[in-house]
């Protein structure tokens, strides 16, 4: 069983397959390595692929302290991957925490990511949301301890932004539901009280997401109401994003849409790759459609 380790010793199960390009797959807080499936199948024929399970998701180590579980954590693991694989510099495609994670680490080592891909980001960001958001996470890793993860995936995958999938594909859905069952409890209340509730919001990095050349591509589901926002304000700011909206689409976008999903990736890979991702060209930047600078000559 292919494993590597984090820099306090925590052991990360990792799979890597194909050749190329290295890409590294960071999953959202319901999946682990096997929900990038569709993406690893499609890209593998001309890329090195590489998933990984974060910390708190068997096989990979669970640390029953819960100081063992932060955002920064979230990020410096995937630091340790490259390490350990002897990767200078990667694209990486982040999920929901795992889009919060890939931002960070675009944020805080540029010069070892050469493209970012965030998708279904920013549940809990705004601010006037913050603290509704902190309770539910307290709330959820309570329940986790108390009924178990299998008790807790039931009601999980039936929420607003889950829906979608099951209606679109109940078969995947179904599948994706017993994969969250299998989550180890004690690793899943950890990550949310300790990545989840306590992560900063994206808002609060504005000035340095205003300074982030790192080619970003941030993808939404127009259905997944918790995120709208905040894709938006990543577009906004960071000078090097585009911002792709998936039609009646929820927050599992990548298992939803995988063929969508994947044909964005690739072309925004493609366009990275040849040079031709560019920063945004300050004269779009504006609010008026009849002038330049919202300005009457």
């Amino acid at each position: 069983m292919p494993m590597l380790s984090a820099d306090d010793g925590v052991e990360l199960y990792y799979e890597e397959t194909g050749s190329g390009t290295p890409v590294v797959f960071v999953h959202e807080f319901a999946g682990d390595h096997r929900s990038y499936e569709p993406q690893v199948r499609y890209f593998n024929r001309r890329v090195r692929c590489i998933t990984f399970n974060a910390r708190g998701y068997p096989p990979s180590g669970v640390p029953t302290s819960l100081e063992c579980y932060s955002q920064k954590h979230a990020c410096e693991d995937i630091r340790a991957v490259l390490d350990a694989l002897k990767i200078e510099k990667a694209h990486l495609v982040g999920i929901s925490m795992g889009a919060f994670a890939v931002i960070h680490f675009a944020i805080a080592y540029p010069n070892r990511a050469s493209a970012v891909v965030a998708g279904g980001c920013g549940y809990g960001a705004p601010h006037n949301v913050r603290e509704k958001f902190r309770s539910e996470a307290e709330a959820m890793a309570n329940g986790i301890i108390k009924s178990g993860m299998s008790t807790v995936a039931q009601d999980y995958c039936e929420t607003p932004t889950r829906v979608q999938y099951r209606r679109k594909d109940p078969r995947g859905w179904s599948e994706f539901k017993t994969m969250l069952e299998e989550h180890s409890t004690l690793g899943s209340a950890n990550t949310m009280r300790g990545v989840q509730a306590k992560r900063p919001s994206l808002f609060d990095l504005e000035a340095s997401l205003a300074t982030l050349t790192v080619p970003l591509l941030v993808i939404t589901g127009d259905e997944d109401d918790p995120c709208l926002d905040t894709s938006l304000f990543l577009k906004r700011i960071v000078p090097s994003a585009a911002l792709a909206v998936l039609p009646k689409t929820g927050h599992t976008l990548n298992l939803e849409e995988p063929t969508l999903f994947n044909q964005l990736v690739e072309d925004f890979f493609r366009e990275v790759d040849t040079g031709q991702w560019e920063t945004r060209d300050l004269k779009s930047v504006g609010t008026s459609i009849l002038s330049r600078n919202d300005k009457i000559d």
